[in-house]
């Protein structure tokens, strides 16, 4: 006790003594831990050289290293993943390491999966041959593959890594797969909701409730993205109803005790439903700019309900109204004001300041095939122009129209002065060459089929070249066709058409007719809508087969017929949509004069119109009327083959050739000078999930045919009109256009022929 103290007493008084035994006493620990490695050797090594080992371990002989040297040591040697087991023990001053490796991996093989193919379970996961086995890379890969099923609708998949020992240590791993059954939804609800109900807010959200007509969609799948998109598509739904405090709280997702079905359960706040009270414009800020001009273009009306889709249509009309007037980088920032006494908003739309620019430069950037020119000449614009919002937005549509792009942006950016602007084009190819085989089936031409060979973008220059056969029962075509679309580098597209048709004309006529030519075309805007087409064309018509049984009329003009005919189309089209339009019409004048060399001498025309409207947002109304002529000159009279034909799909209910002039004593179709024809159809949804495609039609067509310059006592020649009425169903399958009609003919004469059902399918694969 009396040493304790005195030490204490000693270290108290002296702190220099202190610091120096503190010393010591660190130099003393400091000697007993530390080690030199004088020798490291490695045992079981067999891919992996020692000395690589050893430059893991951070000590190389002739260190001195401590215990937790050795730690660090060992830790660095299993971070590499190439060992299952390390150990390093000490032999005197050597060190000794003992290594495991880690198998290095022969194959991977995926077992038991339908869903998903192998290679797109490969592409995803990390585990490689010829790679190293890592245990935790394998553990990861199988919550990967899990996270794959999940999204495809099988949340019940389990997956099981398999270890297939080798000799030369190495080991296939087989994920073994136990798809389970898909996880669908069972049921969609909605909590919260009273201004729609559920039956509404389902057919908004792209989620669907599990039913048996789903078979080719995965929309009734179990997807949390997709659910996360439901949530906005809901907001979007809301937003255009007038309804700005909508917000939904929750969406939920239970699954079933059996992990085959979910239910999802969508929380909502409605919130009030906002009038419009006020809509004002506001661009005193830029110069020169009218506020009542810039407000003609404004679709937000007073009085009606807020819509989040007028107000995005408003912003859009006035940002391209400002481009125009060469701002191009005017900002819309809409001010919604809620009126607190009432469910009204006032919106005021604000023009920032910018001021006009000018194009400095376009960068085309992503075409490695296609060439600059190519994109160049789709610019309404060039640099040193005044931009034009609409006209860029214009070419970033007719880029799209090519169809040689995946993908098109065309962005504005601020060029080297405030007053210039570089518009930057970024694209990305796409293969633009096509192999298609089509299958189908028609009333009118049987069972048919096609080859088409066709490259849209010949040597990149935007060049059409296009070589198909079809082949039917009725039927047999083929034809090679070049298209230049900006000869001598304008618009003006030219190109050259060969073909051979074939056509089994004796259920109508009693004979075959083949025709063999080639065109030369060419083609030229005269304004933004309206196109002009001019062509001159060539062939030999042969009228053979002719049954003995035949009208004389038809075996007076068997055998050969050369026609050397010029024409000219103008269309002009102002429908929302080439492929299914909607809104707008479309009108056509086709004139051709034949007789420049050749046998055939006669003039001819056509001229129509089809109108398109929509009635309500899910019914479509469209109206057609055509009308034609053709007349023979210089003594010569009209042929069989230069004859106006209609009647099945022109005009249903009667079989092609089924009305017109007639020999009523071999009942043979005789075609006629002179036709007119209209139709109107209505088509609207059939009840069904819209998801199908497939919608109902109501039509009624309506025309005659008339006149030919031979006559004779048994020739039926009546101008008289015809009609029908009848029904449609239309399906866009997945495995192409199908269309059913039934017609019945309430005006018609004696002597036409009736097609009551008419039915057409096509695909291409």
């Amino acid at each position: 006790m009396k040493k304790i103290i005195l030490m204490a007493l000693i270290l108290t008084l002296s702190p220099s003594f202190i610091y120096a035994e503190d010393s010591f006493f660190s130099f003393k620990r400091k000697s007993e831990t530390e080690v030199q490695a004088t020798q490291i050797s490695v045992e079981g090594s067999e891919r992996v050289a020692p000395s690589t080992i050893i430059s893991y371990m951070d000590i190389k002989p002739g260190d001195e290293y401590t215990q937790a040297d050795l730690s660090k040591a060992l830790k660095n040697l299993y971070a590499t993943g190439l060992f299952a087991d390390v150990n390093i023990r000490q032999n005197g001053r050597d060190l000794i390491v003992t290594v495991l490796e880690n198998p290095v991996i022969n194959r991977v093989v995926f077992d038991g999966n339908e869903q998903l193919e192998d290679g797109a379970l490969a592409a995803e996961i990390s585990t490689r041959p010829r790679a190293v086995y890592i245990r935790n890379d394998v553990r990861n890969d199988v919550n990967r593959i899990q996270e794959l099923y999940r999204r495809s609708g099988q949340y019940s998949a389990e997956i099981t890594p398999q270890i297939i020992k080798l000799d030369q240590n190495r080991i296939d791993i087989v994920f073994e797969v136990n798809e389970g059954p898909k996880s669908t939804i069972k049921g969609i609800k909605f909590v919260g909701n009273t201004e729609f109900s559920d039956a509404d807010l389902r057919s908004v959200i792209s989620s669907k409730e599990d039913r048996w007509y789903r078979f080719l969609s995965s929309d009734d799948r179990y997807d949390p993205d997709r659910v996360s998109f439901d949530q906005e598509l809901l907001r979007r739904h809301y937003l255009k109803n007038g309804y700005v405090d909508f917000n939904v709280v929750t969406s939920n997702a239970e699954l079933s005790q059996d992990n085959e079905s979910f239910f999802i359960t969508f929380t909502v706040e409605e919130g009030k439903r906002y009038k419009v009270r006020n809509v004002a414009v506001d661009a005193n800020a830029l110069r020169n700019v009218n506020n009542d001009e810039l407000a003609q273009v404004i679709t937000l009306s007073e009085g009606n309900y807020y819509s989040s889709e007028d107000m995005e249509d408003s912003v859009d009309a006035l940002t391209k109204k400002l481009g125009d007037l060469q701002y191009a980088f005017a900002r819309i920032r809409p001010d919604i004001d809620r009126v607190s006494s009432n469910t009204m908003v006032d919106v005021t739309f604000r023009a920032q300041e910018t001021q006009r620019v000018f194009v400095e430069e376009i960068n085309i950037k992503g075409n490695s095939r296609t060439l600059d020119k190519v994109l160049r000449r789709e610019f309404d614009v060039v640099e040193g122009d005044p931009f034009s919002s609409t006209k860029v937005a214009k070419a970033e549509k007719d880029l799209q129209s090519l169809d040689f792009f995946n993908k098109v942006v065309v962005k504005p950016r601020p060029g080297s002065a405030p007053d210039q602007t570089i518009i930057d084009v970024e694209v990305e190819e796409k293969s633009t060459g096509e192999v298609s085989i089509g299958a189908g089936f028609s009333t009118s031409d049987g069972p048919l089929a096609d080859l088409k060979i066709r490259e849209r973008n010949f040597l990149g220059k935007g060049q059409d070249v296009l070589l198909g056969t079809t082949l039917a029962g009725e039927r047999t075509e083929f034809d090679l066709s070049f298209t230049e679309p900006y000869f001598f580098n304008r618009d003006l597209a030219a190109g050259v058409d060969l073909f051979h048709v074939t056509k089994d004309l004796q259920d109508e006529s009693s004979y075959d007719q083949k025709t063999t030519g080639a065109a030369l075309r060419m083609s030229y805007p005269l304004s933004q809508k309206l196109r002009q087409q001019l062509k001159y064309r060539f062939q030999v018509n042969e009228i053979d087969k002719v049954d003995s049984s035949a009208s004389r009329f038809i075996r007076d003009q068997e055998g050969e017929r050369t026609t050397s005919a010029i024409s000219q189309m103008l269309n002009y089209d102002n429908l929302n949509s080439t492929i299914n339009p909607t809104n707008g019409y479309r009108l056509w004048l086709n004139t051709e004069l034949a007789g420049l060399g050749g046998d055939a001498k006669y003039v001819s025309a056509k001229t129509g119109g089809s109108y398109f409207h929509p009635v309500t947002k899910n019914v479509v109304f469209n109206t057609l009327a055509e009308v034609g002529a053709i007349e023979g000159y210089s003594d010569e009279n009209v042929q069989i083959n230069e004859r106006f034909f209609i009647g099945s799909r022109t005009l249903r209910g009667f079989e092609y050739g089924g009305l017109g002039p007639r020999d009523t004593s071999t009942d043979d179709s005789l075609g006629g000078n002179y036709f007119y024809r209209g139709s109107s159809e209505l088509t609207f949804p059939s009840g069904l999930p819209e998801e199908m495609n497939i919608k109902l039609h109501a039509f009624t067509d309506y025309g005659t045919i008339w006149g030919i310059d031979d006559k004779g006592a048994d020739i039926a020649d009546e101008s008289s009109l015809r009609a029908s009425i009848g029904v449609g169903l239309s399906w866009l399958s997945p495995l192409g256009p199908v269309r059913v009609d039934i017609a019945q003919p309430i005006l018609d004469e004696d002597f036409d022929k009736d097609e009551i059902f008419k039915f057409d399918f096509g695909t291409r694969f």
